[in-house]
């Protein structure tokens, strides 16, 4: 350990004593006034493609070269510079040995950039994923740094000798290390190849959307089961012993997440029977809606008034479900109509139908149909039956739409709509006793 720190310290001085001379301090300027350059140029360079961006409306590859090109201008445009003014030393009989090493840091640093970037568009796009570019790109860019100016041997050294005995086993920081970059890369390229997969089923015009949804999420839990076990094996982790402990911990977590193990199966069930679908206009319990996605634990309901409603999936499953889009999003609505003893039922359900007919929401084929149900205390009870395509744009306000119609239609006619009667019967104190 000692050495290895009297190696880094002398290796220090030594690019200090460097900097320090003449030639030292104007290869320093250069690269300060490549900095400058370059962070200027960027900042030019990114105000042109934000203006170019906002003029164009379309999404393709034309916007992932523009903004790929940024991650490049900085390091290109400092290399370009340091170039530049290391040919001016060199006019100078200067030595430029110290601008060297910029160069392959330079162009590491450009390449690094454009490959974390092109592997981040191939996942979903959030704001998690830009702050991953930034972490990642750095730090695979300080290692290849490293290694270029012959560092890394002497830092892995030092990283080995930190650690303790666990048993049988000794831990390490660089085994640490070597593990949370194991189980990244192979994370990194799980969720790479779950995202190429998702794409293709996106594209996919025979199947179903929940089968594709469904496929999707089986997918991403082998391919992340699969690279984690890869990424401990790689880093010389036994798995057997791994197994005996995961055994015991499923055992305690079954009892704990129980609820939310179940949540995940049920999830799966529904998604590969195919009973409920993105789309679909469902009630449960009191509450309608279409479904907006399916998730691992839980199904998004969206119902008219704006409100989403996470309902897990366990419920859908074990309560009733009633999908007015299964088959098909034809529904029947059933509008009730009284009207008075006195007024013609033929003629007020003809006018019922006609008000029917008369809304673009109302389906021609089944045609709308009046119904005479009953005889009522009050009046004729009549029945008007449509079909919907589209209950997800409400029921209740079709409804609405045909009962104005009707009202307005039967006042025309002077068909009346019946109060409830009642007739009272008096008897006096006298008859009441004779009876």
């Amino acid at each position: 350990m000692k050495d290895i720190v009297q190696t880094l310290t002398t290796e220090a001085q030594s690019w200090l004593a460097a900097l320090l001379t003449t030639s030292g301090l104007l290869q320093l300027t250069v690269v300060v006034v490549a900095v400058i350059a370059a962070i200027s140029i960027n900042a030019a360079y990114g105000r042109y493609v934000a203006v170019r961006l906002g003029a164009s409306e379309k999404r393709g590859f034309g916007r992932v070269t523009l903004r790929g090109t940024l991650r490049l201008v900085f390091p290109l445009s400092m290399l370009l510079t340091v170039v530049i003014g290391s040919a001016l030393l060199q006019a100078f009989e200067q030595p430029t040995g110290l601008l060297e090493i910029f160069a392959p840091l330079l162009l590491s640093l450009a390449l690094v950039r454009i490959v974390v970037y092109v592997l981040r568009r191939s996942f979903a796009p959030s704001p998690a994923m830009r702050a991953w570019e930034g972490i990642i790109g750095t730090t695979v860019w300080v290692i290849v740094a490293m290694h270029l100016l012959g560092w890394l041997p002497a830092l892995i050294d030092v990283m080995d000798s930190l650690g303790m005995q666990v048993g049988e086993v000794r831990v390490s920081v660089l085994s640490v290390a070597n593990l949370v970059i194991a189980i990244g890369g192979f994370m990194l390229a799980a969720g790479w190849l779950s995202s190429i997969i998702e794409h293709r089923l996106r594209k996919s015009p025979h199947i179903s959307v929940s089968m594709r949804v469904g496929l999707s999420k089986f997918t991403k839990l082998i391919l992340f089961t699969v690279a984690g076990l890869i990424a401990l094996d790689s880093v010389g982790i036994d798995l057997t012993a791994l197994s005996i402990f995961g055994g015991a911990l499923g055992v305690g977590l079954g009892f704990g997440l129980q609820r939310i193990a179940s949540n995940f199966v049920s999830g799966f069930i529904l998604l590969f029977d195919r009973s409920i679908r993105p789309g679909d206009v469902i009630t449960v319990g009191d509450r309608f809606g279409w479904v907006q996605s399916l998730r691992a634990r839980y199904v998004v309901v969206r119902d008219r008034d704006g409100v989403e409603t996470l309902i897990p999936n366990e419920n859908l499953i074990t309560s009733e479900v009633t999908n007015w889009s299964f088959t098909d999003r034809q529904v029947r609505v059933k509008i009730e109509v009284q009207i008075s003893y006195n007024d013609n039922p033929e003629e007020a359900m003809q006018i019922m139908v006609d008000a029917a007919t008369s809304q673009p929401r109302v389906l021609s084929d089944p045609e709308p149909q009046a119904r005479l149900i009953g005889f009522g205390d009050n009046g004729i009870n009549l029945q008007l039956r449509i079909w919907i395509k589209d209950p997800q744009a409400g029921v209740a306000s079709v409804r609405s739409d045909i009962n104005l119609l009707v009202w307005n239609a039967f006042n025309e006619k002077g068909i009346t709509f019946p109060f409830p009667q009642r007739d009272v019967h008096i008897v006096s104190s006298t008859e009441a006793a004779f009876d």
